[in-house]
């Protein structure tokens, strides 16, 4: 074994060498002259961070530049076989290649081009790049917030395994036809996921809006998001039903632990579907806060602003144990008698679903404020529906949840079977044959396909 860049090489069938050694060019583009506003409708593709994924190039919104700037930016115009690694930013790494017959293009300063001298299969450079110990020498050059992002010497020193050209080509098909399988199996599975999504908000929204009892005669509820609504039931503005505070207004520290104060829940700590992530922890001074600023089991949070609309709206049911308080940006929604909480929070997460509150302000951030919510029209059905329907919506969220982490579960085994057979593949420890080539291209199963 040998060590390089902190990171120990596994055990390889053949030599290594260095990045820079076998490629004709590293280097990356710039942003073009006046940024974001350069960009054009059409014109020359301009490839940035949002465009290298993995299992290739995604153009859903490639920026466009002009000919004259493509042409001015000619030290990093892309050719056919560039491997493409981004360099800086959260999704430094990710790395994929042009395909043939791809045409003109130009990248900004986030990506950069490697381009081989023919020593090595762009393929294989690039399941390389991806492989775990690929992507354990580029992270170790990235070593904190205040770095800049990888740079080309960096880039340049770290080394790969270098099999005959041919050996690397047969690993290269090997690959692109199981990654692709495996690649359509994970789609699938994402596709049930949104499937199902769709089915629990649906299921959600007819629950609440119709009630369990049917044949009971109906009525317009008068808000576009519900539609028909039982008669009998009402429908009141929440201020008359509820209670709205904002919760504390201050500067948090990090680094705090137990035993600095009251625990005080912020935006992070709620997850987009209203649960609560108690990882980050933040805590206020018990004499900075009166009796009524204390959280009560049944009290709802409801995130009133934020700076994406995808979260305004996102409300969770508290009941955790301990004394908690929270911060100005979560309102809190103290039911009244005849309004059940979770029933509540349920109802606002159908109208956040629907995409009523991604019409919110747009100031600095989206927002709904209190004034808003408190204006905000609410069912209000007899008590004991509203538990009915609060448990049978409960024990679907459930049954939807369980499905749900059954699928992420086996897209997460599917993904690490993907990474340990390119590291296999590109390390030698599984060694590719003609015929395993002849295999996953007739499309025979393959192990996997039993994980």
């Amino acid at each position: 074994m040998i060590q390089d860049n902190n990171i120990q090489q596994p055990e390889l069938a053949w030599p290594t060498d260095r990045v820079k050694d076998i490629a004709l060019k590293i280097g990356s583009g710039v942003t073009p002259t006046g940024g974001a506003a350069s960009y054009n409708e059409s014109g020359v593709p301009l490839l940035r961070s949002q465009n290298v994924h993995f299992d290739g190039l995604h153009l859903d919104d490639v920026a466009f530049i002009a000919d004259e700037t493509h042409a001015d930016m000619s030290s990093s115009q892309v050719h056919e076989h560039d491997v493409l690694l981004n360099i800086t930013g959260a999704s430094i790494g990710r790395c994929t290649f042009v395909p043939e017959g791809f045409g003109e293009a130009n990248v900004n300063q986030h990506v950069c081009i490697v381009r081989s001298s023919g020593r090595t299969s762009h393929k294989f450079l690039a399941y390389f790049l991806s492989s775990p110990w690929g992507q354990d020498q580029i992270l170790s050059s990235f070593t904190g917030a205040s770095r800049q992002g990888l740079s080309f010497k960096e880039l340049g020193s770290i080394r790969l395994p270098l099999p005959s050209l041919a050996e690397q080509e047969r690993i290269a098909t090997y690959l692109d036809a199981s990654c692709a399988a495996l690649d359509a199996a994970m789609a699938a599975k994402r596709r049930q996921l949104d499937t199902l999504e769709s089915l629990w908000k649906t299921t959600t929204l007819q629950v609440l809006s119709e009630g369990l009892r049917p044949d009971v005669p109906l009525k317009d509820s008068g808000i576009e998001s519900i539609g028909m609504i039982p008669s009998h039931w009402q429908v009141k503005q929440l201020r008359y039903a509820g209670e709205v505070n904002y919760g504390k207004t201050l500067q948090l520290e990090k680094g705090q632990t137990v035993g600095d104060g009251v625990r005080i829940l912020t935006v992070r700590n709620i997850t987009i579907d209203g649960q609560f992530n108690l990882e980050d922890e933040f805590y206020i001074p018990p004499d900075e806060l009166s009796t009524s600023d204390y959280l009560q089991s049944g009290d709802l949070l409801f995130n009133w602003r934020n700076g994406s609309q995808y979260h305004i709206g996102k409300t969770a049911f508290f009941d955790l144990k301990g004394e908690f308080t929270h911060v100005s940006f979560l309102l809190r929604i103290r039911c009244q008698r005849e309004l059940f909480p979770f029933f509540l929070r349920s109802y606002l997460f159908v109208l956040k679903n629907s995409g009523f509150f991604s019409g919110a302000k747009d100031k600095v951030n989206k927002t709904f404020n209190s004034t808003e919510l408190n204006r905000l029209r609410v069912l209000v059905p007899p008590m004991e529906e509203q538990k009915e329907i609060s448990l049978v919506i409960e024990k679907k969220y459930q049954e939807f949840k369980d499905l749900r982490n059954n699928i992420a579960t086996q897209i997460t085994t599917l993904l690490a079977y993907r990474k340990s057979l390119i590291h296999e593949c590109i390390t030698g420890q599984r060694r590719i044959t003609e015929a395993d080539v002849a295999r996953v291209e007739k499309k025979e199963p393959d192990e996997w396909r039993s994980k």
